[in-house]
Formats: structure tokens, sequence, C-alpha cells
């Protein structure tokens, strides 16, 4: 016997209705990248303010920055992501900075 209630007529249509499958969005890890002339202090500045870190978090990002030549402010959906590079490179433009921030898909993501 089916789980499935018997059709009343030959027009009677069966249907199951399906479980939707919820999965999480992919994630982007935005990077800053390093340069010769962007001042440590306004670094920091824009990983406080821009991605909240705290005073000695901003500082460990930026000097990581600063000798690996990039390094991962913040891991966050597409649309964030987008939104928080775009942040930076309006503030750093409107600073003088040729401070460079981009994105990409974070491996880490399951």
């Amino acid at each position: 016997m089916s789980d499935f209630p018997e059709p009343l007529h030959d027009t009677d249509i069966a249907l199951e209705v399906a479980k939707p499958k919820l999965k999480r969005p992919p994630l982007y890890k935005v990077l800053l990248l390093n340069d010769d002339y962007t001042t440590m202090e306004f670094v920091i500045k824009v990983l406080c303010e821009i991605f909240n870190h705290s005073q000695d978090d901003a500082m460990t990002i930026m000097l990581h920055v600063h000798q690996k030549g990039a390094g991962v402010c913040g891991v966050y959906t597409r649309e964030i992501a987008e939104s928080k590079v775009d942040q930076v490179m309006r503030y750093a433009q409107e600073e003088k900075h040729p401070l460079q921030c981009t994105l990409e898909p974070d491996s880490d993501d399951d």
C-alpha cells in the first residue's frame, strides 16, 4: 500500500509536498591589499570604522597586511562584502589614499 492517497477519478493527481532544502549563502572574504603609500594609521582607522574591529585586532590585521601583502578584514555574504569593499574604496579615495580592497570566495565555506 502506498503512502499517497488513492485518486478519486482518473483525472485526479496525488502530489507529495516537497520540503524545501535550505542552504546557507556562500561567504566571501574582504581583503585589504598592501601598498607603499597608505599610512598604517589610516588602515587601522578603516578596520575600526568600517569593519568594527577593536584597536588591538585592527593593529594585528594591519601588520599582517603590511608584512604579507594582503589580509582578511572579515567574511560576509556577497552583498555585504561588496558593500564593505565599496565603502573602503570610497573612503580611501576621499582621503587621497591608494588603498585597495577586494573580495574573494571563502574557501572554508561548506
